[in-house]
Formats: C-alpha cells, sequence, structure tokens
C-alpha cells in the first residue's frame, strides 16, 4: 500500500508539473476561440498512461501505474472533490444575496432533467441497447444515480450495467467535453450567471471543468458569482436530482423504454 501510495504521488505531481508548464491553449475555430486548460490535460494524460492503453505497450508505465494505483487514484479524486467543494462554499457565502435573489431560476433549470430520457432514450434504443438503456438515460448517471439504480434493480442486472457505463464515460470523456463546452458557451449570448447555473449539473468534477474555462472568458467582476452560481447549482443538482430521478425521471424513462421498444428496438434477445 506505501508503494502504491508514493507511485501514485508521485504520478499525479508528474502530470500537474507537465500540464502546467503546457498552460492554456487557445485554438481558433471558425471565429471562436477554444481554450483548453490544464486540467483537460490531466485527464487525458491520466487516461493515456493506464494499462489500458499506453500501460499495455510500455513496460516501464506498467511498473508505475496498475490497478492498485488506479483504485487509490479514484479515491484521492473523492477526496479532491470533497476539498474543492469546500472552496466553492466560502464562494457562496459572500454572494448568498445574489443567489437568493436567482432561487427561482435554480429550481426552475432543475426541469432540465426531462431532457437526459427524452433525448437520450430514443437514440439508445435505436442503436440496439435494451434494458441497459433505462439505467443508462434516465439521469446523467453519477453518484446518486448509481445509487437509486442499484437500490433499486441492482448493480449487476441490465439497469445497473447501463448507469454504470455511463457514469465511467462521463467521468472520462464528460470532464473534457464540459471543459471545452465552458470555454465555448461564452460566445452564445447568454448571460454568464446562467451558464455558471448550466455548469453544475451535478458532478463535481464537469462542473470543475466547465466552471473554471468559464471564468477565463468572462469580465473579472463576474468570476466569483459565476463560480458561486456554479457551486450552488451543482448541490440542488445533486440533491433534488435524486427525488427527481425517483419520483420523475425513472418512471417517466419505464414508461417511455415501453411505448419505443417495440418501434425503436433493433436487436432480438435481452430482457424487455
Amino acid at each position: 500500500m506505501k508503494n502504491s501510495l508514493l507511485k501514485t504521488v508521485i504520478t499525479t505531481l508528474v502530470i500537474i508539473v507537465v500540464t502546467e508548464m503546457i498552460g492554456k491553449i487557445s485554438i481558433p475555430v471558425w471565429g471562436l476561440s477554444i481554450v483548453l486548460f490544464p486540467m483537460l490535460y490531466a485527464v487525458v494524460i491520466g487516461l493515456l498512461i493506464t494499462p489500458d492503453l499506453l500501460g499495455s505497450k510500455i513496460t516501464i508505465l506498467k511498473k508505475i501505474v496498475n490497478q492498485d494505483e488506479i483504485k487509490l487514484a479514484g479515491e484521492f479524486v473523492g477526496m479532491g472533490l470533497l476539498i474543492l467543494g469546500v472552496k466553492y462554499g466560502t464562494l457562496a457565502g459572500p454572494n448568498i444575496q445574489k443567489i437568493l435573489a436567482a432561487g427561482p431560476a435554480f429550481l426552475a433549470q432543475e426541469c432540465g432533467h426531462l431532457l437526459s430520457p427524452i433525448v437520450a432514450l430514443p437514440l439508445a434504443l435505436f442503436l440496439g441497447m435494451k434494458r441497459e438503456a433505462v439505467g443508462a438515460t434516465s439521469s446523467i448517471s453519477r453518484e446518486p444515480s448509481l445509487g437509486v439504480i442499484g437500490e433499486k434493480y441492482g448493480i449487476e442486472s441490465p439497469e445497473g450495467n447501463g448507469v454504470l457505463g455511463t457514469y465511467l464515460i462521463g467521468t472520462v470523456i464528460g470532464t473534457i467535453i464540459f471543459g471545452i463546452l465552458g470555454s465555448v458557451s461564452i460566445y452564445s449570448g447568454i448571460h454568464p450567471y446562467a451558464l455558471g447555473m448550466a455548469c453544475g449539473v451535478g458532478s463535481g468534477s464537469m462542473m470543475s471543468a466547465a466552471s473554471a474555462a468559464l471564468v477565463e472568458m468572462v469580465p473579472p467582476e463576474m468570476k466569483s458569482t459565476v463560480l458561486a452560481y456554479a457551486a450552488t447549482s451543482n448541490m440542488l443538482s445533486g440533491i433534488t436530482g435524486v427525488n427527481f430521478l425517483i419520483f420523475v425521471t425513472l418512471p417517466l424513462t419505464n414508461k417511455m423504454y415501453d411505448i419505443l421498444e417495440p418501434i425503436l428496438g433493433r436487436r432480438k434477445g435481452g430482457k424487455k
């Protein structure tokens, strides 16, 4: 355990140094500027050096980063997000009046949970998924969703496989996509405070990537408020999202599945 801890810490420090040396990269695309940040590079590098990718080809990497280090790194991520949550909480306090004034907007955005099954379920069925689609598309599939789906169906059920698959993909690819969206969303014309709320989807890593990119694109006087809105929105999404999943989106997803699966289902067999 001590050896794994040491290797994990050293690998993390190396990634931090490398990504900070690279710094921000601005890429002009069709008149817009997509800004890439060190956090995105860190996710990509961390993914590449795992035993499933470069680690399977490069012997030295396999010795440094194996399954023990990957498991330990996952626990470190959880600890890091707790510290980050405290930091964002200190930003919410000084902006409490602005947050209270925007209260109805925070609550209204929770209706966005409905888009997950409405948009994603038909596509999942068209691509050939069966009951896995219920777990995968009833929410954005973060930790609270894993708990709800696992408790109701079992984590080894088709629904459990669906929510776990979306969770893993979201952790890696979702963070990268949210970081890019955070930098380009400012060109949409939507107010930065509204974009700050949109960063808080109920995922600490996604919210951090999106909000960090967004605050680099807004005026300095708006930065603390944008971060406070993102943190508050993320907290509310995590709390209300569970109840919304249990009482609204999961029943809706099951109902839609019963209606759409005979129409859009593509493969035979499997649990219906």
